[in-house]
């Protein structure tokens, strides 16, 4: 069995996942070498950059954008910490880590680093001098004595004019690769979060796992995923079991176990009818958990669990709707569990 990729490595349109979810606004996400972006359906844009791969002291920077005109561009730095020898290595230094920004050399500023969290916002006269050297081909790092973290530009000018392209930026003063004198009031707005009411979940009847087992709902769910799919191969086996939970009146979701890669494993989720014909409507394939009315994803990158994807849909009451997809970024050694949350999709729940 194989792994599908969870990380997107050209630039496409994201839209969410789900025969049954609703759409919301789509956002964008695109990687260039060593540095990435993802904007959310609010148009938000969020650009995440690296030391280069194989760093001996590692280092991410995150500058997160608001659409709108005048907004400005936020920036956060962390140091990678992933193992005994970071570990180690971080015991030996203050509380409060105190570098200093060097740009092609000269000293552009200083940053206070948190040992515990090993995060720490950009002071904005570091941030700017940051901005300007990502323009062109630079040399970048913070220092600490003899110890450097290099940040990796390549790729930073490309990311970059994808947010200003995304936030229809180009050409306004506010732009950061291409510059201008269009107005900033032709700036795209932004977009209000996606907005969902969770619904009022009907428990499960003891008659409704005897769905289960019916051979048509079986019957059913290979006919809508095909003998190719990742869950046929496990449904078509009659002693793999198929869970159900009641939603609604009418309608149930149906579960069951589908595949299995070396750290990574998924379930398929479907809505059906209570009774034949059961209809099935695919949530996902690749489900991890169900509870509360929500279907929730989480999976791993790469076995070293230093990146994440990770996707929910919730109930309304007539069907499920994405209330999240978010990755943690590129698989850098930066942090067990990930360096940044890059959602795609952000909810505000009624």
């Amino acid at each position: 069995m194989f792994l599908r990729p969870r990380f997107f490595l050209a630039a496409i349109a994201l839209f969410p996942l789900g025969a049954t979810a609703a759409d919301p606004q789509p956002g964008v996400s695109f990687s260039h070498n060593d540095w990435e972006i993802v904007c959310d359906n609010t148009r938000t844009c969020r650009a995440a950059g690296y030391s280069e791969d194989g760093a001996e002291r590692r280092v991410s920077v995150l500058l997160t954008r608001a659409a709108g005109p005048g907004e400005a561009v936020k920036g956060q730095l962390t140091l990678g910490r992933y193992g005994e020898e970071d570990e180690a290595f971080y015991a030996t230094l203050p509380k409060n880590i105190k570098l200093t920004l060097h740009i092609n050399g000269r000293p552009a500023g200083r940053v206070t680093v948190p040992q515990d969290s090993l995060v720490a916002d950009l002071p904005p006269q570091q941030l700017s001098a940051l901005l300007t050297a990502l323009r062109g081909k630079t040399t970048i790092e913070w220092a600490l004595g003899d110890n450097r973290w290099p940040l990796s530009g390549a790729g930073a000018a490309a990311v970059l004019l994808k947010m200003d392209e995304f936030q229809e930026r180009l050409h306004t003063p506010g732009a950061l690769i291409r510059k201008g004198t269009r107005s900033e009031a032709s700036v795209l707005p932004p977009l209000e979060p996606l907005t969902i009411k969770p619904a009022k979940l009907f428990p499960t009847r003891p008659s409704d796992k005897k769905i289960g087992a019916d051979p048509e709902l079986r019957k059913a769910l290979l006919a809508l995923m095909g003998n190719d799919s990742v869950c046929a191969e496990r449904l078509a086996n009659p002693d793999q079991a198929i869970e159900i939970n009641r939603l609604s009146n009418s309608k149930l979701l149906a579960s069951t176990f589908c595949w299995l890669a070396a750290y990574n494993g998924g379930s398929g989720y479907w809505v059906i009818n209570e009774k034949p014909p059961f209809n099935p409507d695919l949530v996902t394939d690749s489900g991890s958990e169900y509870g509360n009315g929500s279907i929730y994803t989480s999976h791993k990158g790469r076995g070293l669990g230093d990146c994440w994807s990770s996707d929910s849909w919730t109930w309304d009451g007539d069907q499920f709707v994405q209330t999240e997809a978010s990755s943690t970024g590129m698989c850098r050694l930066m942090a067990p569990g990930g360096a940044w949350s890059l959602p795609s999709i952000v909810t505000k729940a009624r």
